[in-house]
């Protein structure tokens, strides 16, 4: 093959590991949110040697400069070289594990198909795993603040003050996964849940990232405020998140 048509099949982007998973006796198959070309699956080729030069770059939870091979059926990556080193931490913590797998696994069903959010993806992606890696704040706070803005990316935007179907200005005292978000009294069904103000005063904090707001919460603001993020995720997605599952809650 010339370098010319060489050349003509590659491409380069920034990329964060989603997940992997085992092809023949050495390769793997690795999942990739980019930062440009949306969500990319590729083969690396020989990464579970012990003699491979870059199979430690594309762990879970890994951020590195890529280069791939346009293929037949899937990409080749070619060459990676790391640029955020978040994988070792986040593994060697349990609750770090188990949050950055609900995290990335969220990505990879929100990016499976829109590829135009795809950057605004990415960026909040590798931004909450930074936190996560270094411990910013309290990993179930990464993990909802997470959660609740990438749904804002996706376009299911909840809101935890004006009524979500009217708009009547808040604080509301329900909340319905199904309408999004907070609901005043003339609208809210049959069955809503009825957050304590602390809780909805808490997932206004996360949306906006408002992060001193958060740490200063109460351990029961958080508990009911994660489950109210879960049944609004799930709701939205129609599907169960199975890592959310394995996230042990303070």
């Amino acid at each position: 093959m010339s370098n010319s048509s060489f050349a003509a099949r590659t491409y380069r982007d920034d990329a964060v590991v989603l997940r992997t998973h085992k092809l023949g006796e050495a390769d793997r198959i690795i999942t990739m949110l980019t930062r440009r070309h949306g969500q990319v699956r590729a083969v690396a080729r020989g990464v579970r040697r012990t003699s491979s030069k870059f199979g430690a770059r594309l762990e879970p939870f890994m951020v590195a400069d890529v280069q791939f091979v346009h293929g037949r059926s899937l990409d080749i990556v070619a060459q990676a070289v790391a640029t955020g080193i978040y994988g070792q931490a986040i593994a060697a913590d349990y609750d770090k594990y188990t949050v950055a797998a609900a995290m990335t696994e969220t990505a990879e069903r929100l990016t499976d198909i829109d590829g135009e959010t795809s950057t605004a993806h990415y960026l909040l992606l590798v931004g909450a795993l930074a936190s996560l890696s270094r411990h910013a704040h309290a990993p179930e706070l990464i993990l909802d603040s997470y959660l609740l803005r990438a749904m804002s990316i996706a376009g299911w935007a909840p809101s935890f003050g004006d009524c979500a179907r009217c708009g009547e200005p808040g604080p509301h005292q329900a909340f319905n996964a199904a309408l999004g978000g907070a609901v005043c009294t003339g609208c809210r069904p049959p069955g809503s849940a009825s957050p304590a103000p602390e809780t909805m005063a808490l997932l206004g904090t996360l949306l906006a990232g408002d992060w001193a707001g958060a740490d200063a919460s109460v351990p029961g603001a958080r508990r009911e405020a994660a489950g109210l993020v879960a049944a609004y995720v799930q709701w939205h997605l129609e599907r169960t998140v199975r890592s959310l599952k394995l996230v042990e809650r303070a």
